[in-house]
């Protein structure tokens, strides 16, 4: 009997201007919660400078995780077909890296060497996302020529953190730390007027949103996790109570205006101004503040684990306890400073603030940390809405309407 051809692939169904988040994406990023709550839970363990450094570069690895998925999902629908079975293959990829992130920088006896599996499965997804970005592109030569020159930039990347991962000890960090600014380096390079598509502001603009929800998330059980290290005291309860509230201030300085006021102005862009203000604003810009929401949870915990000691908290809890605001801070008047708003002037003084407070090292318990660094974000967050009340209101009523 004569072969018979095979039926073509069916095309992946690109995206336009009403395209929402689907609930598969927010499955999908569950596994990110759990990454980012081992990424907290590494730096405790390590508790020092380097082992800060490491984590960051260990959130940077999980960053580039997810982001170039934000951008395939606004690209074609992430619930359909070969984009389905795709996403489900990076998300087992990406709850393996996250199992062996406590031994990222050092293995444990026994049973494979977790440096080298966290680095495979990285790899696994970017190669993963290569491979279904070119199928999502479909006949765009414009974007897939945009996509393989992603491919060398991520092949550079995915080799030195393999390099790196066989080297072991001091040079794994350097090879690590290398890897990702080289890899996020280029990538910005070829892509800040690069081809990419941006095919619905609404998706894009949810989309990151949702992330930073899920940091914030994450810091949440990171208060629960240190709060019920100890017996429950007045002193517990009072620090997990600022905890919350800081939460809630980073929560606020966020959703409250700032996102509303950029999903606007991002949907009025078009074509390669778009996706400029998508590679800077958001996939770059949105790191930092990541970052700064991790760090915050990093010193929130801490500071709950030695609330009843009444001792001096120490330079690393102080560093990320101030240190991570303070980032999260920056961040945010960077955002929306580059969506066409001024600079955030208290959020920048407040920041400045944080930083002068880590290098004076006053001699604050934790509980005193904990409560200080929540009233500066609170005090911040009630001048802003004092201060600009008459925005606030025009930005959120135009977003009801």
């Amino acid at each position: 009997m004569p072969h018979l051809p095979r039926p073509p692939l069916p095309a992946a169904r690109i995206s336009d201007e009403t395209h929402r988040v689907t609930t598969f994406e927010l499955f999908f990023d569950l596994v990110f919660v759990f990454a980012f709550t081992q990424a907290t839970g590494f730096m405790v363990h390590e508790y020092s400078f380097l082992g800060v450094l490491q984590g960051m570069v260990i959130l940077t690895l999980l960053w580039w995780s997810w982001a170039p998925f934000s951008w395939l999902a606004n690209q074609a629908h992430a619930d359909e077909g070969l984009m389905r079975f795709g996403l489900s293959a990076v998300m087992v990829a990406i709850f393996i890296a996250a199992l062996a992130i406590p031994e990222a920088f050092k293995d444990l006896d026994g049973g494979l060497d977790g440096p080298l599996v966290l680095a495979l499965a990285y790899t696994a997804v970017r190669i993963l996302h290569l491979g279904l970005y070119v199928y999502a592109a479909g006949n765009d030569h414009p974007l897939r020529r945009q996509v393989a020159k992603l491919t060398v930039t991520a092949t550079l990347g995915a080799a030195l953190v393999i390099t790196g991962a066989l080297l072991g000890g001091t040079a794994q960090t350097w090879f690590w730390l290398a890897g990702m600014a080289l890899d996020t380096g280029i990538t910005f390079l070829i892509s800040w007027h690069g081809n990419w598509r941006v095919h619905s502001a609404a998706h894009w603009t949810e989309r990151y949103g949702l992330v930073i929800i899920l940091a914030l998330g994450e810091s949440i059980v990171s208060i629960g996790v240190g709060a019920s290290e100890v017996p429950v005291s007045i002193p517990v309860l009072a620090g997990a109570a600022a905890g919350i509230c800081l939460s809630i201030g980073l929560w606020w300085l966020y959703f409250d205006v700032t996102a509303v006021a950029a999903e606007h102005r991002f949907a009025a862009l078009r074509g390669s101004v778009r996706s400029s203000a998508a590679v800077v604003a958001y996939t770059y810009l949105h790191l930092p503040l990541v970052a700064g929401i991790v760090l915050t949870a990093l010193g929130v915990e801490d500071a709950l684990a030695h609330v009843e000691e009444g001792k001096t908290m120490d330079r690393v809890g102080a560093f990320a306890l101030f240190g991570g605001p303070a980032l999260y801070l920056l961040a945010s008047a960077g955002f929306w400073r580059r969506m066409g708003g001024g600079w955030k002037k208290w959020r920048l003084g407040t920041a400045v603030l944080m930083l002068v407070l880590i290098a004076a090292a006053p001699p604050l318990t934790s509980l005193a940390a904990l409560l200080l660094v929540t009233a500066l974000i609170a005090a911040l967050v009630a001048v802003e809405s004092l201060l600009y009340r008459e925005v606030r209101n025009r930005v959120r009523g135009a977003h009801a309407a």
